[in-house]
């Protein structure tokens, strides 16, 4: 059990990932971007296609020189398209975030057909520390899980501590408001969301390091996403954080039990916090 305890730790590392870039966007702009999961994708075949064209032998690099190219995309998707969508009614960034995901996946199967891949990593995947006994835990899951709550810790302290941060809060709570004091929301919310794409890039490359991935993963990374989001608390770091962790230990307890009960359990948990809680299990990040 205590085995499972911390594949579920790690495992849930990977999904707070998944998560963090959805939980930004909703907090700051009320938005929910349906194309999380193929975004994710998409950024491991960026770092895939990088590597293949470069011959690099340190993927690393090449996932690190695809971060600034994710942040001025998702600067420039919201400020010239998912801008327009936003108001009261959520339906035209539902329908939006819908489109862009049926368009990624197709322009991946195009790209590089429906074969899964990896990012090699030069063995890093299969290397392991030894906890004691028969127990070992895997150096890439430890990578994850570390670069997860810096993650976390760094988006906290964002929103709390500086100018930025300040600016995303306000506009969150009052646009109008925030506005009238000075501040250009379509700005702030481009802003916003390039570092959520940061966000995406950074789990795309791990996800494709992990495991294989292949155009038509996207809708299920979306949905760990989502469960965690959800029970963790829509908005809330610290909460999406949580959320991921109970979402990926309750997997694991599944998968212990039987290997077809894992994904079951994850969307049973999901199911009652949704019902006993709806709001999630921690409030939204405040400063």
């Amino acid at each position: 059990m205590l085995e499972t305890l911390v594949q579920g730790v790690l495992l849930g590392g990977l999904y707070t990932l998944f998560a963090l870039g959805q939980s930004l966007m909703f907090g700051v702009m009320r938005l929910t971007n349906t194309a999380q999961g193929d975004f994710i994708i998409l950024g491991a075949f960026a770092v895939i296609a990088g590597v293949s064209l470069t011959g690099a032998s340190a993927p690393w690099l090449v996932a690190l020189a695809v971060l600034p190219v994710a942040f001025g995309f998702g600067y420039a998707l919201q400020r010239y398209v998912l801008n327009g969508t936003l108001g009261k009614d959520p339906l035209p960034s539902l329908v939006v975030t819908f489109g862009l995901s049926i368009v990624i996946q197709n322009l991946l199967l195009e790209l590089f057909s429906a074969d899964p891949r990896a990012i090699e990593t030069g063995g890093l995947s299969t290397q392991g520390i030894a906890l004691g006994g028969a127990m070992s835990v895997g150096v890439l899951p430890l990578v994850v899980l570390a670069i997860a709550l810096v993650a976390t810790g760094a988006l906290q302290w964002l929103f709390a501590r500086t100018a930025l941060g300040r600016s995303f809060r306000a506009v969150s709570d009052d646009r109008e408001i925030a506005e009238l004091m000075g501040l250009n929301a379509k700005k702030v919310y481009a802003l916003a969301t390039a570092i959520a794409f940061v966000l995406i890039a950074i789990a795309g490359a791990l996800q494709g390091m992990r495991t294989t991935v292949s155009p038509s993963d996207g809708p299920l990374l979306l949905l760990f996403a989502f469960e965690a989001v959800i029970i963790g608390g829509m908005g809330s770091f610290w909460g999406t954080l949580a959320g991921a962790m109970i979402l990926g230990i309750t997997q694991q307890i599944g998968f212990r039990l039987d290997p077809g009960w894992g994904i079951w359990f994850g969307h049973i948990v999901f199911l009652v916090v949704l019902v006993l809680r709806p709001q999630g299990l921690f409030p939204r990040t405040r400063g």
